[in-house]
C-alpha cells in the first residue's frame, strides 16, 4: 500500500516537511499507522460490536441479517447506546480527575504545603461569594481552603446537586435536567453509576442509557470544565490577551528545547519557571539557553498565561521529536500517544512521564506531586539540559515557518473590552451586534486533530466559512492550534471575515488598544470550554432567554477523543447544536441516531426537542458550515431577528 502524500495528510507546510523527514529516516508516525489500519472495521464504526462480558464478543449484522441480538439478548439499540455511554465515561473521567487534581493542589497550596501561590485573589473572592463562603476580614489562604473543600465536595457529596452546577448552570436550562433527574450529585458517583448501568446484565433500555449519557456530559461540564478552569485561574491567573507564535518553527536550533505535553498546567508552569532559573546551566553545556514550547492542551495553558509558543497539536505530536531538536518531551495526562517513545528512540529525545497512573514503557519517569513541584521541575529541566550534548546536529531539521497569534481571551477579558464601549451594560454592544445581524451568531470551534483526517483542513475550512458569513468564532483545544497556524488568530485573518463582523472586530480591538481583535478568539484548552459556556450564559441572562434560544453552535470537525464527545454532550444538554466531522460510531442504531441527531421521522423523542441541541455528523466541512449556518438562521428567525443574506464559498481551505 502506497503511503499518502504529505500534502494529503496536512495543510501545514512544516508538518508536511517533517513527514517526509520521518519517512526518509524510517520513522513510523501516527499518520502512517492510521493508513495501515484501513479499511476501517465496519462493525466498530457503526457501534454494533459488544465485548462487555465473556459470552462474547458479539456483533450485530447489518441489513437485517442474523444475528440481530447478542448472546445475552441485547439488541442493536441497546448495544449502540451502551457503547456511546461507555465512550462518554472514558471522556468524562479524565476531565473529572483533572478537576480533582487541581482542587487538591489548591487545598495544599492554601495550607502552605506547595510552592504555588494564589495569583488571582479577585477571582477567588468572586467564586467564594458564589459558593456562599464568607470573605470579609479573612486571610486569602483561609478562603482558598474553603473553596477547595467545596470543590472536593463535588467528588463526594451524596445528595443534592454538585456545587459547580449550582453556581455555573443557567436556571432556565437546569430546569429540564432537574425535571428528568439528570442533574449530577457528585462526579465519582455518576461515573460509577454510568459504568454500572453499562455493565452486562444492567441497564438495557437504550433511551435510559442515552439519558445517562446526558448526565455524563453534565459531569464533564461541571466537574471537568467549569471546576478546573475556575480553580486554575485562581492558582495561575485568569488569562489575558497575549501575543505569541505557532508552528514547528518555534523550536530553536541552538537552544535546549523542552516540549511540554498534556493537560494539567501545574507541572508545566513550574517547568517554565525552572527553565528561566537554569538558563545559565544550558549555556555552560554549549546551548544559547532553554526554550519551552507547548503541545496539545498544555500548550494552550502556557500560551494564554505565559505567552509560551506552541509547536504542535495532537496528531503531529511525534513530529516535534522528528525535528531532532527536542531534548525532552514532558507529559502528564490525556492525549499522550504511546508512540512518542518509539519515535524518541530514533533520536536523542528523552520522554519524561510524570503521573503515577500514566506511564509509557521505556520512558523516564519523574514523579510529580504539587508538594514537590519545584524538585520535580528542576530535575526534569536538568535532564533536558544534560541531554543537549547528545543531540546529532546532522539530523536536526526545523521548519522555518512561524505564525504570530493572539490568545488568552477569557470571558473576563472579553467583558473588560466590551465595558470600554458601555461601562454600565458591557454585554449590550455584543447583544446589539447580534440583534442587528452584524454578528450573525457565535460558533465555538473546538476539539482535536485526528491522524485519519487531513490535519487542520476541516477546522480551518469550517471556521473560514462561518467567518465570511459574519459568525463570531471562539476556539479552544487543538482546533485553536489549527486556526492559529493558519492566520485566523492574528489581524491578517480579518481578510476572511464578512464586512460587518470585520467592523465589529475593529471597533472592539480599538477599544482594547489594538488595531483589531483577531477573527478567532482563543479561549484556552479543552477544559476551558467552560469559558464559551460562561459567555453564552451571560448573554442569555442579559437577554432574559434560555441558552437554547441563542443563535450559537459548536463544531469539532477533526475530533479524535471521547472527551470531545462528552464535552459536546454537555453543550447539547445546554441547548447548543454540536457538529462532529468524524464518525461518532452510532450509525448502527436508527434509534440512537434519531434521538441524538433529531431524526423526527423515527417518531421518538429527540435531544433537540427536550434540551434544544442535537448532534450533527457531517464529514464535509463545507456542508457542515452550511448546516451550522442554517441552525443559526433558524434561531435568529425564532427570536424575531433579521436573517442576513448568506455567502458560502464553493471551495475549501
Amino acid at each position: 500500500m502506497a503511503l499518502r502524500e504529505a500534502a494529503e495528510i496536512s495543510i501545514d507546510n512544516g508538518v508536511q516537511q517533517l513527514i517526509g523527514k520521518a519517512r526518509q529516516e524510517s520513522v513510523e508516525t501516527a499518520f502512517d499507522r492510521a493508513q495501515k489500519m484501513s479499511p476501517v472495521c465496519t462493525f466498530g464504526s457503526a457501534g454494533v460490536c459488544c465485548r462487555l462480558c465473556l459470552e462474547g464478543p458479539c456483533r450485530i449484522m447489518p441489513n437485517g441479517r442474523e444475528p440481530q441480538r447478542g448472546i445475552c439478548g441485547a439488541g442493536v439499540d441497546t448495544i449502540v447506546a451502551r457503547n456511546f455511554l461507555a465512550a462518554l465515561v472514558s471522556g468524562t473521567a479524565p476531565h473529572a480527575e483533572h478537576g480533582r487534581e487541581v482542587a487538591l493542589a489548591l487545598l495544599a497550596t492554601a495550607e502552605g504545603k506547595t510552592p504555588f501561590a494564589i495569583k488571582d485573589v479577585d477571582k477567588l473572592l468572586v467564586i467564594a461569594g458564589e459558593l456562599g463562603i464568607a470573605t470579609e476580614n479573612r486571610e486569602t489562604s483561609e478562603i482558598a481552603r474553603e473553596v477547595a473543600l467545596k470543590a472536593l465536595e463535588d467528588f463526594q457529596k451524596q445528595q443534592g446537586a454538585m456545587n459547580w452546577v449550582d453556581i455555573r448552570a443557567q436556571g432556565k436550562t437546569r430546569e429540564t435536567w432537574d425535571k428528568l433527574g439528570l442533574t449530577p450529585v457528585n462526579a465519582h458517583l455518576e461515573i460509577s453509576r454510568a459504568v454500572t448501568r453499562g455493565a452486562m446484565g444492567c441497564d438495557a433500555d437504550p433511551l435510559n442509557l442515552l439519558l445517562g449519557a446526558i448526565t455524563m456530559g453534565l459531569v464533564d461540564g461541571f466537574a471537568g470544565l467549569h471546576l478546573s478552569s475556575d480553580l486554575q485561574d485562581i492558582l495561575f491567573g485568569t488569562p489575558r490577551a497575549v501575543k505569541s507564535k505557532y508552528c514547528m518553527g518555534v523550536l530553536q536550533p541552538r537552544m535546549v528545547n523542552i516540549a511540554v505535553h498534556g493537560h494539567v498546567p501545574m507541572l508545566s508552569e513550574k517547568i517554565v519557571e525552572w527553565a528561566g532559573r537554569l538558563n545559565g546551566e544550558a549555556k555552560k553545556m554549549g546551548a544559547e539557553g532553554i526554550n519551552v514550547v507547548g503541545v496539545c492542551c498544555t500548550g494552550n495553558e502556557l500560551l494564554m498565561r505565559q505567552g509560551v509558543p506552541v509547536a504542535s497539536s495532537f496528531s503531529s505530536q511525534e513530529l516535534v521529536i522528528v525535528t531532532g531538536a527536542v531534548e525532552a518531551m514532558v507529559v502528564d495526562i490525556q492525549c499522550i500517544m504511546p508512540g512518542i517513545q518509539k519515535v524518541a528512540e530514533c533520536y536523542h529525545t528523552n520522554i519524561i512521564t510524570t503521573m503515577g497512573d500514566v506511564k509509557i514503557p521505556g520512558a523516564t519517569h519523574v514523579e510529580f506531586h504539587p508538594e514537590t513541584a519545584d524538585h520535580a521541575a528542576e530535575q526534569i529541566v536538568r535532564l533536558a539540559v544534560q541531554n543537549f550534548t547528545r543531540r546529532d546536529a546532522s539530523r536536526v531539521a526545523i521548519p522555518e515557518e512561524t505564525v504570530e497569534a493572539y490568545a488568552g481571551f477569557s470571558v473576563e477579558q472579553i467583558i473588560e473590552v466590551l465595558a470600554k464601549l458601555d461601562g454600565e451594560q458591557p454585554l449590550k454592544p455584543l447583544a446589539d451586534a447580534i440583534a442587528s445581524g452584524a454578528v450573525r451568531g457565535v460558533a465555538a470551534l473546538v476539539g482535536c486533530t485526528n491522524p485519519r483526517e487531513k490535519q487542520d483542513f476541516g477546522n480551518v475550512t469550517v471556521a473560514k466559512e462561518l467567518l465570511r458569513n459574519n459568525v463570531l468564532v471562539v476556539t479552544t483545544g487543538c482546533a485553536a492550534h489549527s486556526l492559529g497556524k493558519h492566520g485566523l488568530m492574528n489581524i491578517s485573518g480579518l481578510d476572511y471575515c464578512g464586512a460587518e463582523l470585520r467592523n465589529v472586530l475593529i471597533t472592539l480591538g480599538k477599544a482594547a488598544g489594538l488595531p483589531a481583535l483577531p477573527p478567532a478568539l482563543h479561549m484556552g484548552s479543552c477544559v476551558d470550554n467552560s469559558r464559551p459556556a460562561n459567555l453564552l450564559k451571560a448573554v442569555a441572562d442579559y437577554l432574559g432567554v434560555a441558552i437554547r434560544q441563542l443563535p450559537v453552535v459548536g463544531s469539532c470537525p477533526e475530533t479524535h477523543s471521547p472527551k470531545a464527545m462528552s464535552i459536546g454532550t454537555y453543550f447539547i444538554a445546554c441547548g447548543v447544536d454540536v457538529h462532529v466531522g468524524v464518525n461518532p460510531q452510532i450509525g448502527g442504531s436508527a434509534f440512537v441516531t434519531a434521538v441524538l441527531c433529531n431524526d423526527r421521522s423515527a417518531g421518538g423523542i429527540t435531544t433537540d426537542e427536550v434540551f434544544g441541541g442535537k448532534l450533527i455528523y457531517q464529514p464535509d466541512p463545507l456542508q457542515a458550515a452550511k448546516t451550522l449556518l442554517d441552525r443559526i438562521d433558524q434561531k435568529r428567525a425564532e427570536l424575531g431577528l433579521p436573517v442576513p443574506q448568506r455567502e458560502v464559498s464553493q471551495h475549501a481551505g
